[in-house]
C-alpha cells in the first residue's frame, strides 16, 4: 500500500468535514473493495476516512410503505432483520446470497451502492424496487444515481446516509454467481409495486446495471415467466470474459429473469 493519513471520525458531520479538508480523500466503510485496491496499489488516497463504525449509519427502519436502511448497515444485518424479511424477502434474500460469511459481516450496502461494481447485487435491488438514495446534500432517484461502470452521480464530498425500499407487492432477485467471487455473472432483480413493474441486470452490461423495458411492458400485461421467456437482450454492450462470451450472458438474462418472476409468485 501507499502510505496515507487513516482518521475515525465519531460523528457524520465530522465525517464530512475531513472530506472537505483532505487533499484526496475516500471513504472506508466495509473496505471489500478499497481494501484489495489498496493493496495492488491502484488506489492512492491522501487520506482514509473510516465512517464504517458511525452509528447513525447503521440501522433499519420499517415505516410506512418503506424500509429505511442507514448507509453502513452490513449485509449480514439485511439479510437477518426482521423488517426486511417481512416487507421485502426478496432484498433480505439478496443480501443472504453476497460473498460469504466474512464479507457479509464486513461491506455495507451504502459501500456497495456508492462503488457501483458493475457485478454487485445492491444496484439492481434498487433499480428494480425504485429506491430512493439519501445523502449528505439530497435525494437521489435510483434511476439517477448509477451512471456507468463504477460511476454514480454522487459529487465530491457527497456521503450516502440511508437507502429507502417501497414495500413491493411481489419481488425476487435470481443470479447466476461466479463459483469463485460468488459475484453475480448475471443477477436479475423484478418487482411489481405502486411504480410498475421493473426489471433490472447486473453482472452482464459492460456499463453495469440496466433495466430491460421490454421485459417490463410484458410483465405489466402478464405477469408470469412465459411473458418474458421469448424476450432476449442484445449480447452486443454485455460483458465477455474466461468464464461466459457476451452471447452467453444474453441467454442467462432471460433465464434467470424467468426463475425470479416465478420465485416472486
Amino acid at each position: 500500500m501507499y502510505q496515507f493519513n487513516y482518521a475515525r471520525p465519531k460523528t457524520l458531520a465530522e465525517a464530512e468535514a475531513m472530506l472537505a479538508q483532505a487533499d484526496d480523500p475516500k471513504l472506508l466503510a466495509g473496505g471489500q473493495t478499497l481494501i484489495p485496491t489498496l493493496k495492488q496499489r491502484l488506489a492512492m488516497p491522501s487520506d482514509l476516512i473510516d465512517i464504517g463504525s458511525l452509528k447513525e449509519l447503521a440501522f433499519i427502519r420499517a415505516e410506512g410503505d418503506a424500509v429505511m436502511i442507514g448507509a453502513a448497515t452490513k449485509h449480514a444485518t439485511v439479510a437477518q432483520s426482521a423488517d426486511v424479511k417481512r416487507h421485502n424477502p426478496a432484498l433480505a434474500s439478496l443480501a443472504e446470497g453476497i460473498g460469504d460469511p466474512a464479507v457479509r459481516h464486513m461491506g455495507t450496502i451504502g459501500g456497495s451502492i456508492a462503488n457501483n461494481d458493475p457485478a454487485s447485487d445492491y444496484p439492481a435491488a434498487c433499480l428494480a424496487l425504485d429506491a430512493k438514495i439519501h445523502t449528505t446534500k439530497r435525494l437521489i432517484e435510483a434511476d439517477e444515481f448509477f451512471k456507468g461502470m463504477f460511476e454514480t452521480a454522487l459529487q465530491d464530498g457527497e456521503i450516502v446516509k440511508e437507502i429507502t425500499f417501497p414495500h413491493p407487492e411481489k419481488a425476487a432477485y435470481m443470479k447466476f454467481p461466479n463459483p469463485a467471487s460468488r459475484y453475480a455473472m448475471v443477477g436479475v432483480f423484478v418487482a411489481r409495486g405502486p411504480w410498475g413493474v421493473r426489471v433490472a441486470v447486473t453482472g452482464a452490461g459492460q456499463n453495469g446495471v440496466f433495466r430491460v423495458r421490454e421485459m417490463e411492458d410484458a410483465l405489466n400485461k402478464n405477469w408470469s415467466p412465459d411473458a418474458v421467456a421469448a424476450i432476449k437482450v442484445p449480447a452486443k454492450g454485455l460483458n465477455a470474459d474466461l468464464h461466459g462470451t457476451a452471447e452467453y450472458r444474453a441467454h442467462l438474462v432471460t433465464v434467470m429473469a424467468k426463475r425470479a418472476v416465478a420465485a416472486a409468485g
